[in-house]
This record gives structure tokens, sequence and C-alpha cells, in this order.
């Protein structure tokens, strides 16, 4: 199956998901992801921020903020296709709807932040398969993103149980994602980084 048929056809599950079932995946998700080692140890969590079905992510991006974590949050450039990452001080007054519709900080809240001073990096994207290769939306943002990160920092896909794939195709240029969270599970890869 090409990536275009992968995309339609987890969109369309995943797009079926009530509100309340995309909450409480989501919390048992957040429980799982606060267990983490690596999530536990960090100091500077980039996560991105969720959009139509995705997982949740804002409780645990405030949670994350009241246990004292800076947290990061993607400002995309559509013009390079590049991620910028912004320190959130407070999600009420730091965040719009950007680019394509996705929550992003706002032109006057933008802290940006290098992206080799980042710990951790909570990873979106379409499907992912067992071994950690990642289906993401098309952009090549995160791709280029993970080239700019220091070689050690996990990347932490959250995914829905329904977007986990027998296989994906890969292209030369992809990072596979060291950890994938969902619903029901956690899903050590066997990537590169063993500190998950």
């Amino acid at each position: 199956m090409d990536k275009q048929s992968v995309r339609r056809a987890v969109f369309k599950e995943r797009d079926a998901l009530t509100p309340e079932q995309i909450k409480a995946k989501s919390a048992a998700i957040a429980a799982r992801l606060y267990a983490l080692p690596a999530y536990r140890a960090c100091q500077k969590v980039l996560f991105f921020l969720s959009f139509r079905s995705e997982v949740n992510t804002r409780p645990m991006v405030e949670e994350s903020l009241r246990r004292g974590k800076q947290v990061l949050v993607p400002k995309a450039v559509p013009e390079t296709r590049r991620l910028i990452p912004s320190r959130l001080l407070d999600w009420e007054k730091d965040i719009r709807p950007g680019a394509y519709g996705i929550p992003e900080p706002h032109r006057d809240a933008l802290r940006t932040v290098d992206p080799g001073e980042l710990d951790l990096v909570i990873v979106p994207g379409a499907a992912f398969d067992q071994k950690g290769n990642r289906l993401g939306y098309g952009g090549g943002y995160y791709d280029r993103f993970f080239s700019l990160l220091k070689p050690a920092v996990p990347l932490v896909a959250l995914a829905f149980e329904l977007q986990i794939a027998p296989a994906l195709p890969v292209e030369h240029w992809d990072r596979p994602v060291d950890c994938i969270i969902t619903e029901e599970r956690v899903i050590f890869t066997g990537g590169e980084n063993k500190s998950v």
C-alpha cells in the first residue's frame, strides 16, 4: 500500500473515534508517558499540539508545565517547511490556530529555543510500525527538524492503537522513533536510543 492510501485509511478510522473515545484513549497514553524514564528525566520537552482527531496533547502539555518542565511547541514556517521550537508559558495567551489550522504560538508569543537544547521530542504521525518507522503527514517538517537534534535525543511517538501498521514504506532519510505509546502499550522499537 502506498503512503497516501495508508494515510487515508488511518484518517478514516481515526476520524470515526468519538470525542469521549479520544479523551479516554489520550488519558491512557498520558499515564504511560508520565511513567517513561526519558520523560521523567527530561527538562526541555517538545510536544506537538494536537489537531483534529490526533491524540490530545493539551492535558500533557499543561501537566508538564505544572511539573516544572520547560515545554516547547513547534511553530511551522510553510515557506521553508521548517519547525521552530518555541517555549510555551501559558496556553490561553500563547496559542492560536496557525499554518493549516494547527495550534501554534502566535508571533508575539514566540520564544525561540535551539533544537539542540531539547531532551525529549514528542512526535506526531499518521501511522507507525513496530520498528519505529513513521509515516508523517507529507510535509517533511519533522524529518527536517530531526536533523537539528542532538543524536541521543529520544523520539517518542503518541498514537492510537489503530495507527500501528504491520509495516510502512521507508525512505533512506527517515529516522525511526525510539518508542511508541498507545492506549494499550508502550512499544520500544529497538532504535538507537536505549534511554527511553
